[in-house]
């Protein structure tokens, strides 16, 4: 496994990623999960995969996640899709590009299409979550977990074995970034891959992600008994070989 690097983008902001340099060849850009980071099955998988495809590479975390600078709190989606394309355009430069979006890296991947769409060539979805800090969250919160929001800035969420600090500026941030209704017209290679039994996102964000994509070569997996993280070595193995379907 490589060494991590970090890049500095502003006077008090460090971001921590991962990289292979090829100058002319296409890049994989991988982008995490909500509350993710680098240190997971997925991003070495992938980082791995380039590496003895003769890929580019680059992942990153996010502001606020893993060993980035800032505070998780403090973050939103506007400011880590803001990052994300910082770091395409410092290091990936001109690069074709294929995205892998792993659960809100998804909805950050779509933002991306407003600054590289030229440059992106493939799209990889994984559990697929746009949107989901309206629709699974604020829309599900009850009467006293709003009120709790509006009136703290900030609620505890117990979701499994995790708990998430959700502020309300991430939530109506959230509301300005929305992607579901928009058209893409580029003709790339489209996968969603989603687990059927996944209990973070329904299978229907996959679907609505493809609905953006009018004119491309567009697929949907879902994985029988698969979880919304599909990190064990046969699911592994399948986004594998979705990926290499995307590429060629």
């Amino acid at each position: 496994m490589a060494n991590f690097s970090h890049i500095k983008i502003t006077n008090n902001k460090k971001i921590r990623y991962l990289k292979i340099f090829k100058k002319k060849s296409k890049f994989i850009v991988f982008l995490h999960g909500f509350m993710s980071d680098l240190e997971g099955l997925k991003p070495k998988f992938f980082y791995e995969f380039a590496k003895k495809n003769k890929l580019g590479f680059l992942a990153l975390e996010y502001s606020g996640h893993g060993k980035s600078s800032g505070k998780f709190t403090n973050g939103n989606i506007s400011k880590w899709s803001k990052e994300t394309s910082i770091l395409i355009k410092r290091i990936v430069k001109k690069n074709e590009i294929i995205l892998i979006g792993s659960s809100m890296g998804a909805w950050i991947s779509l933002i991306q299409f407003q600054n590289f769409k030229k440059q992106i060539k493939g799209f990889l979805g994984i559990g697929s979550a746009p949107e989901f800090l309206e629709k699974l969250m604020w829309d599900k919160f009850t009467k006293k977990q709003k009120r709790e929001i509006k009136k703290k800035g900030i609620i505890h969420l117990k979701h499994g074995d995790y708990e998430y600090p959700i502020t309300y500026q991430l939530i109506r941030d959230g509301k300005k970034n929305k992607v579901i209704h928009k058209k893409i017209y580029q003709k790339i290679n489209v996968t969603m891959v989603h687990g059927s039994k996944d209990k973070s996102v329904p299978v229907t964000y996959s679907k609505k992600v493809l609905n953006i994509f009018k004119k491309s070569k567009k697929k949907l997996v879902i994985v029988k008994n698969g979880d919304h993280s599909l990190s064990s070595p046969q699911w592994l193995k399948i986004l594998k070989n979705e990926l290499k379907l995307i590429i060629n």
